[in-house]
């Protein structure tokens, strides 16, 4: 019982995992069309830039959750 818990998990952080990488993608083509215009919004750019690195911390946090720890 306990293994199918853990793999409910594993579920649930792999489903979270490909939702923080569709935002940070996201993410990345709005600043990129934001910084083609040609008088671009500069708050809107730090605010969306600061999220994406959030974004990537996080997706950092959930990558080293889902990976096992082994000992060399």
């Amino acid at each position: 019982m306990n293994m199918t818990s853990k793999m409910d998990l594993e579920d649930v952080l792999r489903v979270k995992l490909a939702v923080l990488k569709r935002e940070h993608g996201d993410l990345n083509e709005a600043i990129d069309a934001i910084q083609a215009l040609t008088m671009p919004d500069a708050l809107r750019l730090q605010r969306m830039k600061r999220q994406k690195l959030v974004l990537k911390d996080r997706i950092a946090r959930l990558e080293d959750q889902m990976t096992p720890d082994i000992i060399a």
